[in-house]
């Protein structure tokens, strides 16, 4: 059984943010801080992990992703607040 994150990230001042999923979290956000894949968070800079969810299940990650793209922002922010009031970065302490 393996381990899959839901995960969103946000740039420097919170107006930006970015859901995605993945088998390693600690690894992908090294490859997010470090600019290293072409796109979205490259292109806005999106280094901060402001929150996470962790399931076993590929097929439900894949689903919670979905779900959470489609939420408006006041929603996407209050889930944000459940874990992370201040928003700070929670991988700060990984790389």
């Amino acid at each position: 059984m393996g381990r899959y994150f839901v995960y969103i990230l946000t740039n420097w001042n919170n107006k930006v943010m970015y859901i995605g999923v993945t088998n390693d979290l600690q690894r992908r956000l090294y490859e997010h801080k470090n600019e290293l894949v072409d796109g979205f968070t490259k292109t806005y800079h999106i280094h901060k992990l402001v929150y996470f969810e962790e399931t076993s299940d590929v097929r439900a990650a894949l689903e919670r992703e979905k779900q959470l793209k489609h939420w408006n922002r006041a929603k996407k922010n209050a889930l944000v607040e459940t874990m992370n009031p201040l928003w700070k970065d929670l991988s700060e302490d990984w790389v």
